[in-house]
């Protein structure tokens, strides 16, 4: 299986995160990718392809313009303005208020954070940029011709919506590649999100669509982030009614009971048809992750890539989340292994 990645990603590592009502280092940081490297080259899978340059039409053909440029002005702005540290917003556009956009930088990045767990730096947008791109050449690679390939994507995308970031996002990658699956031809594109946490950004992309099924396998939103989205009544609306299917699970959940979900979705996608398949592929939920609270183990990521092989499409893997550093590069690549080898 082919892959992709950038050097880029190193552009992006904001120095604190708030987290339980302390700044610590965040959790998704620069290593993680050499993580997975590491174990990618440990197992033979060393057939690199350098990504293509950054292509912005299907992106803005999915993300709000004013966002986009937002992402691109931010850091230009907020330095422009006298501010020192690194952009966290202090105020947002809450229930009864007005959804105007504000002028000032502080309130602009409120207004399209949806977390704030989620800092910009001065190469956050080049970072977000050449995330995408990574995801974009592996698309390619798959409308190619190729059964697979694996977009190791830093920053992750899955959380950033039409017009928000947060939750590491700010590009949504799979939503952009699966975009160019229906700009290439595809008349149906499928993604599957096996992220811990519910993707938000992607549902609120596609949730009234018909040509793309979204189903994703995470935490209960009661009590997991982002809290907000992925109950099992979001079905989507209008036209994509009965095109979105979520599978909210509790806290313990071990793998007979999210293997049960993962097949329940894979027979929704095989009676979609679509044309290839996107998988968000998130490995926090391994028993050991320290934001996540299912229970699988290393062993259960060689069946989902099994299971997910059994659906017989072509498809791109984008890497989203998995924080526990010192098992993200064997789950992640437990899973490719398990569907080369199905």
């Amino acid at each position: 299986m082919k892959f992709t990645f950038s050097e880029d990603h190193r552009l992006h590592f904001p120095q604190a995160e708030l987290h339980g009502g302390e700044f610590v280092t965040p959790f998704e940081r620069p290593s993680r990718v050499e993580y997975v490297l590491n174990r990618l080259r440990t197992v033979g899978m060393t057939d690199l392809i350098a990504p293509d340059a950054y292509d912005p039409a299907p992106v803005a053909a999915i993300h709000d313009a004013g966002y986009l440029n937002f992402l691109a002005t931010a850091w230009a702005d907020w330095t422009a303005a006298g501010y020192r540290g690194e952009i966290v917003p202090t105020g947002f556009p809450m229930r009864r208020m007005q959804q105007r956009i504000p002028q000032e930088i502080d309130g602009k990045a409120g207004y399209y954070c949806l977390a704030v767990e989620t800092a910009i730096t001065g190469g956050t947008w080049a970072a977000a940029q050449s995330s995408c791109a990574v995801a974009q050449t592996a698309q390619r690679l798959v409308a190619g011709g190729d059964r697979a390939a694996f977009a190791l994507c830093r920053p992750p995308g899955h959380h950033a919506a039409i017009d928000m970031y947060g939750g590491y996002c700010f590009i949504n990658n799979a939503a952009v590649a699966a975009e160019m699956f229906r700009r290439d031809g595809a008349k149906r594109v499928a993604i599957l999100d096996v992220d811990f946490h519910h993707g938000n950004g992607t549902q609120d992309i596609f949730y009234h669509r018909d040509d793309v099924l979204f189903c994703s396998l995470h935490g209960a939103p009661e009590t997991a982030f982002p809290y907000f989205l992925g109950y099992a009544d979001e079905t989507g609306a209008g036209k994509g009614e009965g095109f979105n299917a979520n599978y909210p699970m509790p806290e313990g959940t071990p793998y007979e009971v999210w293997g049960a979900a993962l097949d329940d979705a894979a027979r929704r996608i095989a009676t979609f048809g679509p044309d290839a398949l996107v998988v968000s592929l998130g490995v926090d939920t391994f028993k050991d992750d320290p934001i996540s609270y299912f229970k699988l183990d290393s062993p259960d990521f060689l069946k989902i890539g099994q299971r997910i092989a059994r659906l017989g499409l072509p498809t791109l893997f984008v890497m989203e989340g998995g924080y526990a550093i010192g098992a993200i590069g064997l789950n992640t690549v437990n899973v490719l292994e398990g569907f080369e080898n199905a």
